[in-house]
């Protein structure tokens, strides 16, 4: 297994140096410029990120981060709560730097809106400067259902920085390794369903995904205006908290967030020591999956919650499978209109307008954009319900219920707990473009709160022989405040554990 590399940006030599909230507090004391630290991650990325051997995470620099950091240092006012803080970006996110937003497809690579995404917006606005945007999966990851996580024809396959044979996981694989590798401090992410949180995980960083509507997605590519939303991916919890009170908020081009000014929380106050404290926990054993591995970790951070003071209560099973037919038809039907219209709204420079265009494209472009897999769930797409047609909308309320209210919702209701908890998903799985992706053994209760819109967190749990491991938080619409305290108590609890023996050897 190839050695961990290192997760701090050089020369940096104060604890926790790559905690954003820490280069914060620096750049406000005036112990650290803004323009020096993104001198310090551009060095770090040239050293590790790029070239044959490199890492893969990040597609392009910001021609004008050095400037807009030096524009920063040179302010008499120190404004912002991430003043000076340097943040990789999902290419699937628009911003007004001179970089298109390609989603990793070459059809996209005119692609320059030069305009910022709400979300990248509220982040300067605090002071935050963009630092490049990240791969991902193409498409985020919505191509194939043969994909491989981390690959796009625009940048190549993203390696995970544990192991480089290993998935990075996806679709915010990029983002994620950005992270997890030191190449930067913070990174933001799309998820519709596990494409912030598992990427967290395999990387052994902190993913959340919000709750749908707690943060625009105007100006983002879509996939399903049901499922989609940007989420932060850092190195802890108080991190994710400091983002996530920035980018969360209402946008009137976007209906879903209409009630999210109402439910922004001081997602910081929360964040203490002995948030565990009476709390009551259900435990989804169901979703531990099959790995004794996997389990031994479940088990020792289920004993850090109930010192933790927390009360653990085991969750019956729950099956999921009737699910996954309903939310593929949602998610079919959604990307096709979602595409469709976002595309019609690009620069005149793309010239793909819609999906069979988009379809056409790859074909003419097949020994570059499908080297390894189809497009067999864009053609699936063509022949999807309309979002007008019963088909759809049956599919979608069936699905949202069973996943909301007759399934988080009941286990909640059950001895009225504050949040659920599960593993993520099991160590990164072996990169495999031929096959594609094989997770394998059903770790993970994530698409639950996907396809029910609700919040979920993905903390650090400990590492299987190198591989990291993450813990689920999964809480009712709008618990972001309570999921971030319960994932801070638990992260202080004590370092992650390591799983290290073999099976057999229990």
């Amino acid at each position: 297994m190839a050695a961990t590399l290192a997760v701090c940006a050089p020369g940096l030599s104060r604890a926790a140096p790559d905690s954003a909230a820490g280069l914060v507090a620096d750049m406000h004391a005036g112990r650290l410029a803004p323009d020096d630290l993104v001198r310090r991650y551009s060095a770090r990325i040239a050293q590790v990120d790029a070239g044959p051997g490199g890492l893969h995470a990040i597609l392009a620099l910001n021609p004008d981060a050095a400037q807009q950091a030096a524009a920063l240092a040179r302010m008499r006012r120190v404004p912002g709560p991430l003043y000076g803080l340097p943040i990789v970006v999902k290419d699937n996110i628009e911003t007004r730097d001179d970089l298109p937003t390609t989603a990793g497809s070459l059809a996209l690579a005119g692609n320059v809106s030069h305009r910022d995404a709400p979300v990248i917006a509220l982040l300067r606005a605090a002071g935050a400067i963009v630092l490049g945007k990240a791969n991902l999966s193409e498409w985020a990851n919505f191509r194939s259902a043969h994909a491989s996580s981390g690959w796009s024809a625009v940048g190549g396959l993203t390696h995970n920085p544990h192991d480089r044979a290993r998935t990075a996981c996806g679709s915010s694989a990029g983002s994620a390794v950005a992270v997890a590798a030191g190449l930067a401090p913070a990174a933001i992410g799309t998820e519709t369903d596990g494409s912030i949180t598992c990427p967290a995980s395999v990387n052994g960083i902190v993913g959340l995904k919000p709750t749908v509507g707690l943060v625009s997605r105007s100006g983002i590519v879509p996939i399903s205006a049901s499922q989609d939303t940007a989420g932060p991916l850092t190195r802890t919890v108080r991190d994710a908290a400091l983002l996530l009170g920035v980018i969360a908020g209402s946008d009137p081009d976007d209906p879903a967030t209409a009630a999210a000014d109402r439910h922004h929380a001081d997602y910081l106050a929360g964040l203490r020591p002995d948030a565990l404290r009476g709390r009551r926990i259900g435990v989804i054993r169901f979703a531990q999956g099959g790995n004794p591995d996997v389990r031994v970790l479940f088990e020792a951070a289920l004993a850090r919650l109930r010192d933790g003071g927390a009360i653990l209560v085991d969750i019956p099973a729950f099956d999921s499978s009737a699910i996954d037919g309903p939310e593929l038809t949602v998610l079919l039907s959604e990307f096709r209109a979602g595409l469709n219209a976002y595309l019609a709204h690009t620069p005149a420079a793309v010239t793909v307008r819609d999906l069979p265009a988009l379809i056409a494209f790859n074909r003419a472009h097949a020994d570059r954009e499908m080297p390894w897999f189809g497009q067999d769930l864009f053609e699936r797409a063509q022949d999807a319900p309309a979002l007008s047609d019963p088909a759809y909308t049956t599919a979608r309320d069936t699905a949202r219920r069973l996943a909301g209210a007759q399934g988080i919702d009941a286990m909640l209701a059950h001895d009225h707990l504050d949040a659920l908890v599960a593993p993520t998903i099991g160590p990164a799985w072996m990169t495999d473009p031929v096959l594609g992706d094989r997770p394998g053994d059903g770790t993970g209760a994530g698409s639950l709160a996907a396809v029910a819109g609700y919040p979920h967190l993905s903390v650090p749990m400990g590492q299987v022989r190198g591989l990291p491991v993450g813990l689920s938080f999964i809480g009712p619409a709008w618990s972001e405040a309570t999921l971030l305290a319960l994932g801070y108590g638990f992260e202080q609890a004590s370092a992650p554990v390591q799983a290290t023996a073999q099976a057999g050897d229990r």
